[in-house]
Parts: C-alpha cells; structure tokens; sequence
C-alpha cells in the first residue's frame, strides 16, 4: 500500500508541471478569442470546473495515446488554439462564434473545401497542417515515452486523473445555474468558449420543442378547409436567392438599373418589401427551415441553429406537405451536391416528391463558381412547360454564393454598376456581388414572365436566405442591416394599382412567408 502511495505521488510530481503550464496556458489563450468574453476569475465557480475539468480530461487522453507529458499537452493546446482561430474566422464572417454543432463543418472542409477553407485562409491551413506535422515529428523524437521507462504505475495516475476531470465536468453540469438565453454571442461572453460548447451541447441532449402544431403554424383550421383540390389551383414557384439582399438600400453607390426587373415586380407584387432572416452570412438552412415550417428558429431551441439534423429525426409539417394534400406536385431544385446539408435524404420527409441537384446541370451553365440564375430560371421552365398537375417549386439558388473574393471583378463592372461611373477602393466583393445580382434580376424577370403567360395561374415567391460576406466591404462602408428582400407576386394581381402597400414595402419574419404564399392559393379557391 506504501509503495503504491509513492508510486502515485512520483507519478503526479512528474505530470504536474505540464498540467499547470497546460492550465495556465489555455487560460490566456481566451485573450486571442474574438469575441472576448469575461474573464475567468468572474465567473462562477461550476463554469471553472468546465474548463479545467475538461482541459485535464483531454490531457489525460492524449497521455493515454503517446506517453509523453509535454507533447501531450502540446497537441491539446493546439488543438484549443484550432479552435480559437476558427471561432476568430466564424465570427469575422458571421457576427456569431463556434458552436456546438461547427464540429461538423471539419469534415464538411474536406467533402467542400471551396465553401469553407477560403474564410479561414488556404494559406493559413497549409502552413498549420505542415506546422503541425513538424511538430508532432520534433515531439516524438525528443520526448521519451513513459513506456521505456519501468515505473508501469503511471497508468493508475492518468486512470485517477481522468476520474478527477471527469467529477469537475459532472460538477461543472449539474451545478451549473447559468442559464442559456441562446443568443450565441451573448452566451460566448459570459460563459466563455469551454463551458459554452459544453453547455449548448447539454441543450442539445435535452431540449424538447414545445407540441404546438407545426401545421397551425402554417395554417389556421379553417384556411386549411378552403383549401380544397382544384382545376385551377395555381402554380407556385418559390426562390430562395443566395445572399440577396437589397444592396442599394444600405449602400447609396449602385445604380438602379442594378435590380430594375425586382423593383417592377415588387410594385406589382401582392406584397414586398424587407425580410428578417435567422442568418448572418451563411447558414442557409437557418432561414430554409423557417420559410418552409412557417415556425420562428426560436420555436426549435438550441436545435434552430442546425434544424436539418433535426428534422431527420423529428419531421415537421411544411409548406410542401400542406400543397402536396391539395394535389400539388413538389419538386426541389438546388444545383449542388444533394448530400450536403442531408438534403438527399431529408427532403422527401419534408414533403418533396423530387429533387433536382447540379447533376441535372452542366459546367457550360455555371456563372462565376456556381451554376448560374439563369440556367436555373430556364431549368424551371421546362418543368413548368410538362407539368400536367399544379406544381410547387422550391429553387434555393447557388451563384451568389461566396467566397466572392475568389472571383475577380471585372473591369467593365467596376464602370457598369455605380452611380460615379467607378468602383470605390476595397469594394471588389461589392462589385462580384453586384454582377451576379444582376443576373439573379434577370432570372426574377423571366419567372415572372413563364407564370405570367403560362395556362394555369401563378403565384411567385422570392426572398433572400441572408446577407452576404463581404468583410472588407462592411469594414470600409459599415454594415448592413441584415435585412433580406422578398416579394410574393400573382398573376392574378399582377396591376401596380392594385398594391396598396407604400414604396418601402412591408417587412415581416421569413417565418410568415409561407403563410402569405397560402393565402394566394387559398383565394384562387374561393
């Protein structure tokens, strides 16, 4: 017993100093977060017990695999530092630092590098990756391992190590009184990054969505009554631009010619006018999901900030399903891969019939990086010229999406769309941004003009999913709101005069859109 008492406690006197510097470090390293939340000595002691708990469980884990203390709480510092750096990346696009759920996006990195590794910086990655190797070599060949030593006893130690940090994180949960108000950044100051995963990951074990119907939030008994199956039920096509946004309405440098078709039909529209989004940057699905439940992101908790990994175990009642039981026929288009983001296998338990990916497209039809607007407006047209049933379509757009600093603008751009005739200093995203707006006016323009002069009735549906990244902009003209635009048009109110609304337009949640779709449906109806 007395010499296991000394095993134990030469054990601990040797991994002690690592421990302590680990500590010491990993608690400075918060200073380099963006934001920067309170500092550790002010906040309550069970969120102390989060991040040392936590910090000594990961370095136990990694003594456990290489058995070497220094390198061991080298590769946990650096994997905290990947963890700051991205959080930095993240909130410099997104206004909203590294959540619980942006773990999936390491692998998601690798499936489509273009989407993620440019915010970060390409440059950066390689240097980290042939740094990390570097060091991970150096360390191995330095540090002899505890192995090649005869004292098998540091196994008990890290065994009753790993126990401690696992009693401090379990203190750090259950006596936790810090409550979550799921306002991300909000949480992030106060909590800090450690206890911020841990807690939004315990939200995510054990937040249950309230039982109100999904299918009231659509729609109220008795507008689902009126609606009833129809010869003439319209169709309805519904466009989900990528990053659009009304850009001439925060920036007074583009000229109007920029969206001239979306301002004609917005004066034609049954309504128009700006549109609160769930997302900042990206996060498409946040405001997808909104838009097609009808249900604010709140209403899914913690759950609203990756609603698709949701819904695939809990399907929701969405506008697709309440036009699918009138006799719609419901096809999705979204030229990209159809794994990402679940969509292949989520979307027929959101109530499509069928889904339309790139490989219905041809890289002749991509507009920058993406396939373009307009192949996507002809796409819609063929569908419409063979339906024989009343169609619902869901476009979610792609050629708006960044990096747009992986473009450059062109020099007939940078003259074409402002009103002095030349691109302002650090505005080349802006001008990227402004040609594919352009096109994404054209591709509203010949929708308008396919429902308009089709057989059967229509009703057009177009709003943005969030407002771009463009930092460089942003920081040299401020930014946006984050305010989308949106319009839902029908042929059969297709007259300016008959739009009782004012220039500006209306605002409202993408939540109530979907509603508002109905109700032009509804009133074909009657």
């Amino acid at each position: 017993m007395e010499a296991n008492s000394v095993f134990l406690a030469s054990g601990l006197s040797l991994l002690t100093a690592p421990l302590l510097v680990g500590l010491f470090l990993s608690f400075a390293m918060e200073w380099l977060l963006q934001p920067r939340a309170i500092v550790f000595w002010r906040r309550p002691f069970p969120l102390l017990c989060l991040h040392v708990g936590s910090f000594i469980l990961l370095f136990s884990l990694s003594l456990l695999v290489f058995w070497r203390p220094w390198f061991a709480l080298g590769v946990v510092l650096a994997f905290q530092l990947l963890l700051v750096l991205v959080n930095n990346a993240k909130y410099h696009s997104m206004r909203e630092p590294f959540l619980i759920y942006d773990f999936e996006y390491f692998t998601d990195a690798i499936k489509h590098p273009r989407l993620y590794l440019p915010f970060f910086g390409i440059y950066k990655a390689i240097l980290a990756a042939i740094g990390f190797l570097g060091v991970v070599t150096l360390g191995l060949s330095l540090e002899t391992s505890l192995l090649d030593t005869s004292d098998w006893h540091y196994g008990l130690v890290i065994f009753c190590i790993i126990v401690i940090s696992s009693a401090l994180i379990v203190i750090g949960v259950v006596s936790n009184k810090v409550k979550m108000t799921l306002l991300p950044e909000e949480d992030f100051l106060r909590v800090g990054q450690v206890a911020f995963l841990w807690l939004y990951g315990m939200e995510h074990l054990f937040f249950k969505p309230s039982q109100a119907s999904v299918r009231m939030s659509l729609t109220d008994d008795s507008l689902h009554e009126r609606l009833l199956p129809c010869s003439s039920l319209p169709n309805v096509v519904v466009v989900q631009s990528e990053s659009f946004f009304d850009v001439r309405k925060d920036y007074d440098l583009l000229k109007l010619g920029v969206l001239a078709q979306f301002d004609n039909i917005c004066q034609e529209s049954v309504q128009f006018g700006r549109l609160s989004v769930p997302a900042w940057g990206a996060n498409t699905i946040r405001t997808e999901s909104a838009f097609l439940t009808g249900l604010p992101a709140r209403f899914f908790g913690v759950h609203q900030f990756s609603p698709y990994r949701y819904f695939m175990k809990h399907q929701p009642f969405t506008l697709a399903h309440a036009l699918k039981e009138q006799g719609y026929r419901t096809i999705c288009i979204h030229p990209y891969e159809a794994s990402f983001y679940f969509r292949d296998r989520l979307y027929p338990q959101l109530g499509f019939d069928d889904f339309i990916d790139i490989n219905a497209f041809s890289s002749d039809q991509k507009e920058g990086q993406y396939i373009g607007d307009v192949a996507l407006a002809e796409k819609v047209a063929e569908i419409l010229a063979e339906a024989e049933q009343p169609l619902f379509v869901f476009v979610i757009t792609m050629e708006n999406h960044g990096p747009l600093h992986l473009e450059q603008p062109l020099v007939t751009d940078k003259k074409l769309f402002y009103k002095m005739g030349k691109q302002p200093e650090g505005c080349d995203d802006l001008t990227v941004y402004a040609r594919h707006l352009h096109n994404a006016d054209k591709m509203a323009y010949m929708l308008h003009e396919q429902l308009q002069h089709n057989a059967r009735e229509g009703v057009l549906c177009w709003y943005g999913d969030h407002v771009p990244i463009m930092a460089d902009v942003y920081n040299g003209l401020g930014e946006p709101s984050g305010l989308t635009d949106y319009f839902v048009w029908s042929s059969k109110h297709n007259n300016a005069s008959t739009n009782t609304f004012s220039k500006e337009g209306q605002k409202m949640d993408v939540s109530d859109l979907a509603a508002l779709v109905l109700e032009q449906v509804i009133e074909k109806n009657m």
